[in-house]
């Protein structure tokens, strides 16, 4: 091959090599081209809103949540500053030594480490981790550089003055600032406040919507916090602001959207009177189980009401929690702790706690009983210590069974009246005239009839008050325990339910409103513990105005259904008219004044005589003791058939001439309701009539 060949052979290789570079330049260029033509012009606006949005953010500015009063003024739950040590890394220094000074002065400062954990496998919590310091750091700069890192939350103030002094020799470290609630006057109001907590996972999407932050912003998790929470937690405020690629803010994009503060809440409570009320439940309680030397007396309740009005003057349970250690956070062994507890310390017991009522029922049989003429104010009835009784389960039966109750005064009282009977709360007159007994009561009022006078003083319904822990009780009737028992009702359920037992269930908050009703002459205000709603300026939005629920006196509006058989042997079946209209009648006022007189013996002369004899407060009252048979009571092998422990009730109202306070006393295993629960009651309305004299002196 001659030189010339080998030179055109070297020239086509080479131009070979040419082309060919050539041509991937050119189908990138072609692919270049082709991407661009996607982008910008068949995707360019798809890709221009993403660049938007990278770019473009909304941020959501906290609001302040509404503060909470009694309805004096004084604070029952507000705002306060919760300081956080923070560090935001794009402002530490670049020298690396002079970062790791900054650090190890933190950990001087905290006594947090400098180092610990593994970035990889370990996620950084602000306010809680486990991390060190110069780790948490390193995280926040790979993610955005420009947001602080919360190192240490909820420091005290000497600490964040100290943080904040040396910030100007710390470069990156500051100090911020954010509310946290507080609850000043403490354990006396924690179950009627309530706390808050984070925004559950399962409502996030709609809180979010509304503009609140999942792990920055609170709502209310029980008590009042929680019922209204919508009127106490405002509208958060926004901005819309440029930001790097860092996550700097650059500038804003729009006007600012100002937060809305929440609402304030101005309660019907004197946290005057409800901290003296705290104080004697849990000091009585006490008092028993010292003398007796072990806890046989575990919890318990008080509410007053006023009986005019239906305003709450008090609610206390005892034992009860600190709402002030959920401030900040819930403390998950503190949480633990009470959600194991017995005595149920996280529930509101004055309208969550459905128990068995007793003798105070008994105030219901006798209103029903008078109107519905089994009985008139004058009938003497026969009150022996024990009374024998055929069972019955079907109408006109007879049977062979027979089952004996007893009185709790086993010797009985010979014969009373109905006041007689209220006076001394006798179990047998209560069973004569509720389920009949041979000649002497040939009717009873009957289940279907109690049922109907129980409703229509409080009972068997949610009583409205603003809780959620609202419970509804139980009057039960022969359809309920067809359903839920597998059984026909009895004659021996009647007789049980005319004294409150067997299957009644009621709430403290339904036993004082049945108790307000007789005092305010057969009127049933409904209850709430709302006095105003105020802005966050103070001025009045909503102000009190009490409702009346119903009056079973007015014959304008009756409410008491009749039945074709009251004794409700197979099912209750209402009367009706001509037009097919149920018959109703409403509850002859004269008979509100009988069991008026009834309930006041029992203070001069009867069940409460002994608890009010030294007391020159002029009040009528009812005792109850309740036998019951519960978890708690099983586990402790004490429901033994016969000898059944029981709960302790009085409720009592005061001045007598013209109520203005209704008070019930409840006290878990408390036993005689006028041993235990009387004093107490007693005591409560003397604080408070002492308390009314106080700013009576004031004033003048």
């Amino acid at each position: 091959m001659t030189i010339q060949e080998i030179h055109e052979k070297k020239d086509t290789i080479q131009n070979w090599r040419v082309n060919f570079f050539l041509g991937i330049i050119g189908l990138a260029f072609i692919i270049f081209i082709g991407k661009l033509f996607y982008i910008q012009i068949l995707n360019g606006e798809t890709y221009q809103a993403q660049a938007e949005e990278n770019r473009i953010s909304e941020v959501s500015v906290a609001t302040q949540r509404g503060v909470i009063y009694d309805r004096n003024g004084i604070v029952l739950a507000q705002n306060t500053a919760s300081y956080n040590i923070a560090v935001t890394p794009a402002g530490l220094p670049e020298d690396e030594a002079e970062k790791q000074a900054i650090f190890r002065e933190l950990s001087d400062l905290t006594g947090l480490p400098v180092h610990k954990g593994d970035v990889e496998v370990d996620p950084l919590i602000n306010c809680g981790t486990n991390l060190g310091i110069s780790e948490m750091i390193e995280i926040g700069l790979s993610f955005q550089p420009y947001s602080a890192v919360l190192v240490q939350c909820g420091v005290d103030v000497e600490l964040a003055l100290i943080i904040e002094e040396r910030a100007i020799d710390m470069p990156g470290v500051s100090i911020e600032t954010e509310p946290m609630r507080e609850y000043p006057i403490g354990e006396s109001v924690s179950s009627l406040i309530g706390f808050l907590g984070p925004i559950p996972e399962a409502q996030e999407d709609l809180y979010v919507d509304e503009g609140f932050v999942a792990n920055r912003d609170k709502v209310g998790y029980a008590g009042l916090e929680l019922y209204f929470d919508e009127e106490l937690r405002g509208v958060p405020g926004k901005r819309v602001v440029e930001v790097d690629v860092g996550g700097l803010v650059t500038r804003d994009i729009e006007k600012q959207v100002v937060p809305k503060p929440g609402e304030n809440l101005v309660l019907t409570i004197d946290v005057r009177f409800q901290e003296a009320v705290y104080e004697i439940l849990k000091d009585e309680i006490k008092l028993w189980n010292d003398w007796l030397g072990k806890n046989e007396y575990t919890s318990g309740v008080v509410v007053a009401l006023n009986p005019k009005t239906g305003e709450v003057l008090a609610m206390v349970n005892w034992p009860t929690y600190e709402n002030n250690r959920m401030a900040s956070f819930i403390p998950a062994y503190y949480y633990e702790q009470l959600s194991v507890d017995s005595t149920k310390p996280l529930v509101n017991h004055a309208v969550g706690s459905e128990v068995p009522a007793g003798s105070v029922f008994k105030l219901v049989t006798a209103v029903g009983s008078l109107n519905e003429g089994v009985i008139t104010p004058e009938t003497i009835v026969e009150t022996p210590g024990t009374l024998v009784v055929e069972q019955k389960f079907y109408e006109g039966e007879s049977s062979n069974l027979t089952i004996e109750y007893v009185d709790w005064n086993r010797a009985g009282f010979g014969s009373l009246n109905v006041e007689g009977a209220i006076q001394n709360s006798s179990n047998v007159f209560f069973y004569k005239v509720g389920g009949g007994f041979e000649d002497e009561i040939p009717e009873g009022l009957g289940i279907c009839r109690l049922g109907e006078y129980a409703r229509a003083l409080g009972y068997g319904d949610y009583t409205g008050v603003e809780l959620l822990e609202d419970g509804d009780g139980l009057i039960p009737n022969p359809t309920w325990k067809r359903i839920n028992q597998g059984e026909n009702w009895a004659t021996g359920d009647t007789y049980l339910a005319s004294v409150g037992q067997g299957y009644i269930i009621v709430t403290p908050l339904q036993v004082v409103m049945s108790a307000s009703t007789i005092a305010n002459d057969g009127k049933l205000m409904q209850p709430t513990l709302l006095y105003q709603i105020q802005d966050s300026e103070g001025n009045v939005i909503q102000d009190f105005s009490s409702t009346m629920k119903w009056d079973i006196t007015d014959p304008e509006t009756p409410m008491i259904t009749k039945f074709e058989n009251p004794s409700g042997i197979g099912s209750c079946k209402p009367l009706v008219d001509e037009a097919g209209n149920d018959v109703k009648v409403s509850v002859d006022s004269k008979y509100i004044d009988v069991v008026q007189q009834g309930m006041r013996m029992a203070v001069l002369d009867g069940t409460l005589a002994d608890i009010f004899e030294n007391s020159n407060i002029s009040a009528a009252g009812k005792t109850g003791t309740a036998e019951y048979c519960d978890d708690v009571a099983s586990a402790l092998g004490k429901c033994n058939y016969g000898a059944w422990p029981s709960h302790a009730w009085t409720l009592a109202y005061a001045p007598y001439e013209d109520p203005e306070i209704a008070v019930v006393a409840f006290v878990y295993n408390g036993t005689e309701g006028s041993t235990v629960a009387g004093p107490i009651v007693e005591k409560v309305l003397r604080a408070y009539f002492n308390l009314k004299e106080v700013d009576s002196n004031i004033g003048n």
